[in-house]
Parts: structure tokens; sequence; C-alpha cells
């Protein structure tokens, strides 16, 4: 008799409902609905040209904050004036009240944002308000500051469209580029076809299933460079998140600087698999460097995978490793039976420095 087949898990709509309650899944794919939704979120909050030389600072956490990161990646070479971001209980010492501040908390409730709300207010910075509603967008509406409406019944990792739609045009209102509407509009009709290739529709051997797979049983590290360093810390975050595995995100050329020697003890300690994420427009000798260090890396690794950005303009290209990202995070929570919902520990250390 022969040994039984292994079955590999099908990853199609009803397999995927089993393990999603809420469906998250369907505002993943709702990505494209999403982007045009925040523009026209955008304009209804009336927000004024605010000529700030000294840039942007997006103040927020975890996902909130990923929009600020995003859009500056998207803005690349475009980007006039300083945009950074701000995750902490303040903001950097050196901003100005020639520094435009956008508050980005998804909940409005986020303490490290509050924070940094009132100390822009104290600075006499312009400010700028995302969120669904809270204690954040009750002071700003108190105070006459503009608030970027978001869509309820969304969570902060969901609802990154409108996060990076945000950051854009909070970004061109200060100065610091020029407003990126049509490139917008065009990546929500190229993710629409993207959405088509990689979601559950999609055949079992399409690439995101495929790299949920490859992820399966082992400890990811994302490699990111250039366009796409921010990308890979979205994508670990997600891999945290949704999927409830260690990962971690590193950039190119500094991974090959001190973290590559790291490689050499991987296969005594854990299955690590590397991702690198690359962009037709990264630097030739850090594409170089992408394939030597793939080619080294395989031989610690479980795995080595490369992917790359699909588009033509910025836009375009680092919203479709959201996508690519985010479904693959579904897809490894599918696998290992989980609620992409859950946030157990996070919830738990919420609790606690509540009490």
């Amino acid at each position: 008799m022969g040994s039984p087949i292994e079955m590999t898990p099908v990853l199609d709509r009803p397999a995927l409902a089993r393990t999603d309650p809420t469906d998250q899944l369907t505002d993943v794919l709702a990505l494209p609905e999403h982007l045009r939704d925040a523009l026209w979120k955008v304009e209804s909050a009336g927000l004024q040209p605010a000529d700030t030389p000294d840039g942007l600072i997006v103040a927020g956490m975890g996902q909130s904050a990923m929009g600020g990161l995003l859009a500056r990646a998207a803005l690349g070479d475009h980007a006039s004036r300083p945009i950074l971001n701000a995750r902490a209980y303040g903001l950097p010492p050196w901003t100005t009240p020639t520094t435009t501040v956008l508050c980005a908390s998804y909940s409005g409730d986020t303490e490290e944002t509050l924070a940094c709300y009132e100390a822009a207010g104290a600075l006499g910075a312009p400010r700028v308000v995302v969120t669904t509603g809270g204690r954040l967008a009750a002071q700003a509406r108190e105070e006459g500051v503009p608030v970027i409406p978001i869509a309820g019944g969304l969570t902060s990792s969901t609802a990154i469209g409108y996060l990076v739609v945000a950051a854009l045009e909070v970004a061109a209102q200060c100065g610091a580029g020029p407003r990126l509407t049509s490139e917008i509009d065009v990546a929500a009709e190229h993710l629409e076809e993207l959405v088509v290739a990689w979601g559950p529709e999609a055949p079992e051997d399409s690439e995101a299933k495929a790299l949920a797979r490859a992820l399966h049983a082992t400890v990811p590290v994302i490699a990111g460079a250039g366009l796409t360093t921010p990308l890979a810390l979205r994508w670990k975050a997600q891999l945290n998140m949704v999927a409830g595995v260690p990962a971690f995100a590193s950039e190119l050329p500094e991974l090959d600087h001190a973290e590559l020697a790291g490689w050499a003890g991987a296969d005594s300690l854990a299955r690590f698999t590397a991702v690198f994420l690359d962009d037709a427009d990264t630097h030739p000798r850090v594409q170089a460097r992408i394939a030597l260090t793939r080619e080294i890396v395989d031989a610690h690794a479980a795995a080595t995978q490369r992917v790359a950005t699909r588009g033509q303009t910025a836009v375009e290209r680092v919203l479709s490793l959201v996508l690519f990202g985010d479904l693959v995070a579904h897809y490894l929570a599918a696998l290992r039976g989980l609620d992409p919902a859950a946030q157990g520990l996070v919830d738990r250390l919420k609790a606690e420095l509540g009490s």
C-alpha cells in the first residue's frame, strides 16, 4: 500500500471564511474602492493651503503611521520638503511652527498621537487630523482643526488606503510635494486587475497563495530597498498582526554590512525564509546586492523569495505590494487556522496599560 497523499490546503473563499468570521479579507480586496473614497473624503474636509517650509510630520502609531511612510515612498524624488514620522509621546525637538503636523489615528484614541496633537497646538504648528472619531476628532472639531474622515467598520490595517491618500494630499497642501490625484486613480484601476490575479478566486498556484505556503511554518525576514523599504515594514507588521507570527524587516544595502553575517547561524536556530522586495527603479548596485545576498542566504534559510512591484508610477508600485503583502498575510493566517482579526497580546497590553 502506498503512503497517504498529503493534501495542499485550498485557499479559496469558503476555506478562508472558516477562519475569518468578520470577513477581513473583503476589506483587503476593497483597497481600490478605499483609494477613490479617500480622495472624496479629503475633499470633504475642506483643507486650505498652508505653505510650511519645514515640511510635514505624520504623527501616528502602528498602521496609522504607515500611511506617512508609504506616501513618502510614493512621492519619491517629487518630494520637495521633509516628510517624516513621529511615533512617540511627542514631536521631534526640531519641529517648528512652520511644520505641518498630520495626526493619524484610526480610533482617534491613540494616546501617543493625542500627545503629539497637543504638542503641535502648543507650538502653533498647522494641524490636520485623519481619523474615524474618538477624542482626537472631538478635540480637532472643537478647535477648528480640519478632520479627514476615514470609513468606519475597518481596522487601522485595512484602512491603509485612506491613510496613504490623506498623507499624500496633506503633503500637497503644505507644499511638500505635488498632488497625485490622477496617479491614485490609475493605481486604483491597476489594483482591480491585481485583485483578480492574486485574490481568493485566483488559481491555487497564483503568486500570493504560493508565497503564503512558502512562508508557512517559517520565520519571515522581509528585506526592502529604496521604495520598498517601508513596504518591508508593512509586510512585517501584517505578518505579525494578521498571521500571528514573528517576522522581521531589513533594509538593503545596510543588511549586507552586519545582518548578513548572522545568517551563518540561521539554520541551527530555526527555519527562516528571506523575502526580498524589489522594484524596477532600484539602484543597479542594490539590485546586484539583492541577487548576491539571496544566493548567500539561501544556503542557510528554509527558502528565499523575490517579489517585485507592479505598475508604472511609484504610487501604483507601492500600492501593488501593499495588496500583495496583505493577501499573503491573510492566506498565511488561514493556513495556520487563525482569525486574522485576533490580536490577543496587543489587546492584553492595551488593557493592562489602561488599568
